[in-house]
């Protein structure tokens, strides 16, 4: 007889990923998401039944809950705002007395990995992780077998904790971190996550438990950067921990030179903000281990970053950095100049790289020897106004005009940084001031 399974969070990488094995192994899956139309455009979403609706509305929950077998609870609130993590408490109470009216026989649910005896009113730990934590607690306090999956950094393409971890590594020369950087960490494959929270839905019945889930490898999140560019063939980057460095503060640096906002990182940053390691590996001796076994660290790597250009961030922000400095260096008034350019560039290199990031018809192959930062409009747009610049500098201004459309070029390098990230456009003001109130005074 065909099992039903529904799956909440299933727009997710890791619940899109979960959705995808259901069917292969012949489940009747369904799934509760906000926005029919962005599942049905999931390579799966012709196969299968989409309740539309919100998670935190009971009768939605209700009726996507009606003759599951084993629902997958993949919910977890990214908000930083006040008062989620109440919301998460009521949203999971309300999923798991839904689920015990419906009779449903198991919710298999991912949590994080926590030091041992920290419960989810602890104070030990991240209102992030507590609140993961609480709901692992209240679901498996539901009446409902449940399976409470504990993970810690997850390393898949479409990962928030990877992409941040790739990007750092390979944009940031020399990182200035918080103390947790040390903290050890067991990371897990998207392969081996998704394989243990499917598997988790054939425990015998009467397991109502958490479990924790790793791959092979535990280390210090620092030598998780070190580790991944050497996979990568990069250099390993050296860094320094500064204890007035907090995790808000990193977490805002890094969303300027990054494709992530601050609201993303600070929560990734508050999962690893101590020892996030595997205690026990029970659930790998009861369903048994993926094909292979479980992915090193390493290999890990290797699949999620297939399709990335690691090498070429560096070699771009060289490149830009360096034709900045030189004209800058050539310039009347060049003590003004020097840092006005360099901004121009720390601010367009990444602005460029995370538009060619997310678009993927943008995206060349190695072979073709050209720039994988692609986006030619805003290529274009630095290359007119890095143009302008050294015009300047080489006392080629015929007349106001020209000086105008200096000007104009570099008000569109703002409004694409702004496009990005607004910060960036802010940072860039200093540099278009400066063809207001420095050429004039440099000409004279």
């Amino acid at each position: 007889m065909t099992r039903t399974a529904l799956v909440t969070g299933a727009t997710g990488f890791i619940g899109g990923e979960v959705v995808s094995n259901l069917l292969d192994d012949g489940w009747r899956v369904r799934i509760l998401c906000r926005s029919a139309s962005k599942a049905r455009k999931r390579p799966w979403g012709d196969n299968v039944d989409i309740v539309e609706g919100d998670a935190t509305d009971r009768e939605d929950v209700s009726r996507a809950l009606e003759g599951v077998d084993c629902a997958w609870y993949l919910l977890h609130s990214m908000d930083s705002g006040s008062g989620f993590a109440d919301e998460e408490a009521t949203m999971a109470r309300q999923f798991g007395e839904e689920a015990a009216r419906h009779k449903v026989g198991r919710i298999v649910y991912l949590g994080g990995l926590h030091p041992q005896g920290v419960t989810g009113d602890s104070d030990d730990v991240s209102e992030h992780l507590a609140s993961r934590i609480k709901v692992g607690e209240i679901l498996l306090g539901s009446g409902v077998p449940t399976a409470a999956l504990q993970a810690g950094v997850v390393i898949g393409a479409e990962s928030l904790s990877f992409k941040l971890l790739r990007h750092v590594t390979e944009r940031v020369p020399l990182f200035i971190a918080p103390d947790w950087i040390t903290n050890e960490i067991t990371p897990i494959s998207q392969r081996d996550i998704v394989h243990y929270l499917v598997a988790a839905a054939d425990l015998p019945s009467d397991l109502n438990r958490t479990f924790d889930v790793g791959g092979p490898d535990t280390m210090p999140y620092v030598e998780m950067m070190q580790r991944y560019a050497e996979t990568v063939q990069m250099r390993r980057r050296p860094y320094f921990t500064a204890p007035i460095m907090t995790r808000p503060m990193a977490a805002l640096g890094l969303s300027f030179v990054t494709p992530l906002t601050y609201g993303e990182i600070l929560p990734i940053f508050d999962s690893v903000s101590s020892d996030t390691v595997v205690k026990e590996r029970d659930l790998e001796d009861l369903v048994g281990t993926p094909e292979g076994g479980n992915d090193s660290f390493e290999s890990a790597v290797i699949e999620a970053a297939l399709g990335t250009y690691p090498h070429h961030y560096r070699s771009t922000a060289t490149m830009y950095h360096a034709l900045a400095a030189i004209w800058s260096l050539f310039a009347p008034g060049r003590k003004w100049w020097l840092p006005l350019n360099l901004t121009q560039a720390v601010v367009m290199v990444p602005t460029l790289a995370d538009i060619n990031e997310r678009d993927d018809s943008q995206t060349l192959d190695d072979a073709s020897g050209l720039s994988p930062l692609g986006a030619p409009a805003s290529q274009a747009a630095l290359a007119t106004a890095m143009n302008w610049d050294f015009n300047w500098i080489a006392r080629r201004w015929p007349n106001k005009w020209t000086r105008g459309a200096w000007m104009v070029s570099s008000l569109d390098l703002a409004r694409r940084a702004y496009k990005e990230k607004p910060v960036r456009a802010l940072a860039l003001l200093p540099y278009i001031a400066g063809q207001f109130f420095l050429v004039p005074r440099s000409r004279r």
